[in-house]
């Protein structure tokens, strides 16, 4: 395709190193949704004719069948996706297909494939993350009263509830559909169409046409940055890593959850391992795998931003690695998305080791202090004095919880103390008295689970 130049072919080592058409081959698809839309303006706007056109867009159609049929002749020596379909185009329509390049260069068509293939990833990855929110309301709607204890440094804090726990997430994934769809947009804004190499063309293309056609809001109005800007992709997997840290979270939690230590919960045959020398062994490796993979989205991010930050405009070869870069990190965020839908609509909770662990650790010691500001109007730092050491009476004593510490050893520290605030700590009161908007009570619980499908819908 660029041959004249030259009068010798490239080095072995300097063909594997320039081709690049086993990772971009993957945007066939919108290459050839490009090319149709390039060749279409080019006829409306006289520069080939309309049977060279309809002849391209035939050919592309055969084309795009021959490719998804898995019969598509690829081939190294073309390097690219670009220069593979229009070598194969002009072999089937002969001098016609030699003709779609003009006013266009592979600097802009691949700027323009690369956005087309990110808004559509993106808006997929945002689907993924509203079916895992789904998934994630359903079992907090199963589970709104279902006590556990809330940790704050991983120590007991507060007693909550399951459903209460399980809405933080759907919330995380709200931002983070947010984000990923807002990168989806923000590449939609400008078609890279028509910039050509670097400097736009002579010819006397409609680049509006085009970016119409394609889903673009308008065509950039500076080739230079259109060619040479990756800022979309860097704006797709700095959101994608984020979503996949919130993913991390929750595998860490299910890592938890599921191990005979805590035993909140217990993972499916289908989602879990086993080992090859310990036949006990029930393995969360799923979870552990979405722990790995965050890691690896936010290093192809990391790594995409080395590569664009030292690169002047326009166009450098370096951003071949663009395209690597992006697609391992959605194909990561789709396989972590499906592994975590698995694992949150199949896992099985144990109510009653959760309970008995929201009881540990005098979870209830602030209730208590509340109750002392509340009904005696004691200042808080004098009620949380007081509350702490009624605390270490328990522990003294090898009280469980402060519920089951004798009367006498509440007014021994303070005589203002009732048998009625006494029966107050318990984690059931805990919980239903944190019914302040946003709060774990399963009455506030239940108003959120309508919220959200509210919003669902």
């Amino acid at each position: 395709m660029w041959g004249g130049r030259f009068a010798a072919q490239p080095d072995d080592a300097m063909q594997a190193i320039n081709a690049s058409i086993d990772v971009d081959k993957r945007l066939w698809r919108e290459d050839i949704e490009g090319s149709q839309a390039h060749a279409a303006m080019l006829a409306a706007q006289g520069i080939i004719s309309a049977e060279d056109n309809a002849a391209i867009q035939a050919g592309l159609d055969q084309i795009a069948a021959e490719i998804a049929e898995g019969a598509f002749p690829f081939s190294k020596e073309l390097e690219d996706i670009h220069l593979n379909i229009e070598a194969r185009l002009t072999q089937r329509i002969g001098e016609a297909g030699k003709r779609l390049h003009t006013g266009r260069s592979r600097n802009d068509q691949v700027a323009t494939d690369f956005k087309l293939w990110t808004m559509r990833a993106a808006r997929e990855a945002g689907d993924g993350l509203r079916v895992l929110q789904k998934a994630l309301l359903k079992r907090a709607e199963q589970h709104d009263e279902w006590i556990m204890p809330g940790f704050t440094h991983l120590q007991t804090a507060q007693p909550i509830t399951l459903g209460h726990h399980l809405l933080a997430y759907v919330a995380m994934f709200e931002r983070d559909r947010v984000r990923v769809i807002g990168a989806a947009l923000e590449a939609a804004w400008e078609c890279p169409l028509g910039a050509a190499a670097l400097a736009g063309t002579s010819y006397p293309i409609d680049r509006e046409s085009t970016a119409a056609a394609l889903g673009f809001h308008a065509p950039a109005g500076n080739s230079l940055d259109a060619v040479g800007s990756r800022d979309f992709a860097l704006a797709a997997l700095s959101n994608l890593a984020i979503a996949s840290t919130h993913l991390s979270r929750l595998a860490e939690e299910i890592v938890f959850w599921t191990s005979p230590q805590f035993g909140f919960a217990t993972l499916s045959d289908s989602w879990s391992t086993g080992s090859s020398i310990m036949p006990q062994k029930r393995n969360p490796d799923a979870a552990e795998l979405i722990r790995a993979k965050a890691a690896r989205i936010a290093a192809n991010f990391a790594a995409l931003n080395a590569i664009v930050q030292k690169l002047p405009l326009a166009y450098a070869k370096d951003l071949q690695e663009d395209k690597a870069l992006t697609f391992a990190a959605f194909d990561d965020f789709a396989l972590s998305l499906t592994a975590m839908i698995g694992m949150i609509e199949t896992m099985r909770f144990n109510r009653a080791a959760m309970r008995e662990a929201a009881a540990r650790g005098y979870s209830t010691a602030t209730d208590l202090a509340d109750w002392l500001v509340r009904e005696l109007k004691t200042p808080f730092r004098e009620a949380h004095e007081i509350t702490g050491k009624i605390v270490a009476r328990a522990e003294a004593a090898g009280v469980a919880e402060l519920a089951d510490l004798p009367l006498e050893d509440y007014q021994a520290v303070d005589p203002r103390i009732t048998a009625e605030a006494r029966a107050l700590l318990t984690v059931e009161k805990s919980v239903e008295s944190r019914d302040c908007y946003g709060g774990t009570a399963p009455q506030r619980v239940r108003e959120q689970i309508a919220r959200w499908q509210e919003s669902f819908k």
